[in-house]
């Protein structure tokens, strides 16, 4: 892979066991329930989380979000890696109606258990961007964090 234009890891621990954690990355009914930074839902949400598998979500900008409200950002994806309960790997593309392509992105998430708590280090890297991507693009690590704030709500920590 070539130097990423933007990079940043995320890590939390969980107060759930490594099962519960997994099993919410696996689920497309729970990935999107947490998908997402707050404010947004995912009236789509295709998760297909096995070696070339498919993802579709797009993400629908809510109220909250002022004056994105309304805006959906449709992500498209495949799974390069799936090792049961310690591993996911993904590449994905944000796309645009008008100008196609906005970015692409390579994310690895790493699952390690810590007596009954897990540990998840989320590397999110954007390997390829035009420049409509500079909004996506900043606000990713903050967009990321959120979105992590949302998964371990919903695993009730």
């Amino acid at each position: 892979m070539e130097q990423p234009i933007k990079e940043f890891t995320i890590s939390r621990v969980f107060d759930a066991p490594q099962e519960v954690v997994w099993n919410a990355w696996m689920d497309p009914k729970l990935v999107q329930q947490w998908w997402g930074p707050r404010g947004v839902t995912n009236p789509t949400c295709e998760w297909d989380p096995k070696p070339g598998g498919k993802i579709r979500i797009v993400m629908l900008a809510g109220k909250e979000l002022g004056e994105a409200a309304g805006q959906k950002w449709p992500m498209n994806g495949v799974f390069k890696e799936v090792t049961p309960k310690t591993r996911l790997v993904f590449a994905s593309s944000a796309s645009d109606d008008v100008v196609g392509l906005v970015l692409e992105t390579m994310v690895t998430v790493n699952l390690t258990p810590v007596g009954n708590k897990t540990k998840i280090d989320v590397r999110f890297a954007v390997t390829k961007a035009n420049q409509k991507a500079e909004f996506a693009i900043k606000g990713a690590e903050m967009g990321w964090n959120s979105q992590m704030d949302k998964l371990g709500e919903m695993l009730g920590g």
